[in-house]
């Protein structure tokens, strides 16, 4: 008799309704992932930053949704059940099912660790459909899983350079380019969720992952194309890594070039895809005299992407060790403290250190 294997797909959640925005801006930002800063005045920041926002943030989603609610778990939903046929094929002797555990809304963390449990699951494999790690997104849902489950779990961290992976960029990214006219001078755009530049300061891999990413891409892509990384959706005072989106559409608007935009750190449609890069930037676009925009589409279903996704479960599945990135071991350079398994391996040697003693 084969395996129950629970493969625990992370993502970020959105709103069912209008109503249920204001809440679920709530649970993100009292997230300590998110605003690092000591519980009561966390709590404070996440109140009034989800007050003031909520109701920009309710027209927004009205403009993907009649209901004003987020598509993102249906997509989600779209590739779990994707997923799950394709590890049907490649693991024919075993049961394998997919659950969705969304951090700030409906099916919460801790729903889907009660299903699993349930289930009575025999392997479990946290996928993050963030291909790039970052403590605010799969350490947080890490974070959130830990506390839920007190089961063994495998842990799949990113999965960045997944040759499947960039092929499918390069691949939605070309049929972009036709729908376009193809076009010769280019600007490729890869726009990134931005993150505060303090994050990243601290050790946070997130970036240095999301331009890695552009360089590969880069180099398959017509050679005559401008090809620039640049971060989106920055939200508050703080100083955020650079360039952000907006002003680099506005800037190569005004030479006149057609601009291609692809999301490299969405691997769904949903308000930062949609709306963000489909609309609010299109209109920057056009203010400023660009020969054309055209929003590149999320990853979605992809084949490349939902099988980049099932060979990092099934070499997850085969691993000793209970971390793996698509590199297998350790992917990030040493200087990225922030890495899970900087983190693990630490621990690792305070244990030894602490048997010697």
């Amino acid at each position: 008799m084969g395996r129950r294997i629970a493969v625990v797909l992370f993502n970020l959640g959105g709103p069912d309704t209008g109503d249920d925005v204001q809440p679920f801006l709530k649970n993100l930002f009292r997230d300590p992932a998110i605003i690092r800063a000591p519980l009561p005045v966390r709590w404070l920041v996440a109140r009034l930053i989800s007050t003031l926002r909520a109701p920009a943030v309710k027209q927004n989603y009205a403009m993907m949704d009649a209901g004003g609610g987020s598509p993102l778990l249906r997509e989600t939903k779209k590739q779990s059940d994707a997923l799950q046929a394709e590890l049907a094929k490649r693991l024919p002797g075993d049961d394998v099912r997919c659950f969705i555990a969304m951090r700030y809304w409906h099916p919460f963390t801790e729903e889907a660790a009660a299903e699993v449990q349930a289930w009575g699951a025999d392997e479990v494999v946290l996928l993050p459909l963030y291909p790039q790690f970052s403590t605010t997104t799969t350490g947080s849902s890490l974070t959130a899983w830990k506390k839920a489950y007190k089961g063994k779990s495998r842990t799949i961290c990113c999965y960045p350079f997944a040759e499947n992976f960039v092929a499918a960029h390069v691949d939605q990214i070309m049929a972009a380019w036709e729908r376009a006219g193809r076009p010769e001078t280019v600007n490729l755009l890869l726009s990134a969720h931005g993150l505060p530049e303090s994050v990243v300061k601290s050790g946070d891999p997130y970036q240095w992952q999301c331009e890695a990413l552009a360089e590969m891409i880069a180099g398959r892509v017509p050679a005559g194309w401008e090809v620039s990384v640049c971060y989106q959706s920055r939200v508050g005072p703080m100083k955020w890594i650079g360039p952000s989106t907006e002003e680099e559409i506005a800037r190569f608007s005004d030479m006149g070039r057609h601009i291609l935009i692809a999301p490299i750190a969405f691997v769904s449609e949903h308000i930062e895809t949609l709306v963000e890069l489909g609309e609010e930037y299109r209109l920057v676009a056009e203010k400023h005299g660009a020969a054309s925009y055209t929003r590149v589409e999320a990853l979605g279903v992809h084949p490349g992407f939902i099988g980049a996704l099932a060979g990092e479960v099934v070499e997850a599945l085969c691993m000793k060790e209970t971390i793996r990135s698509c590199a297998g071991g350790r992917l990030c350079p040493s200087g990225w403290s922030g890495c899970p398994q900087a983190e693990l391996k630490q621990k690792a040697g305070m244990r030894i250190t602490e048997a010697a003693v």
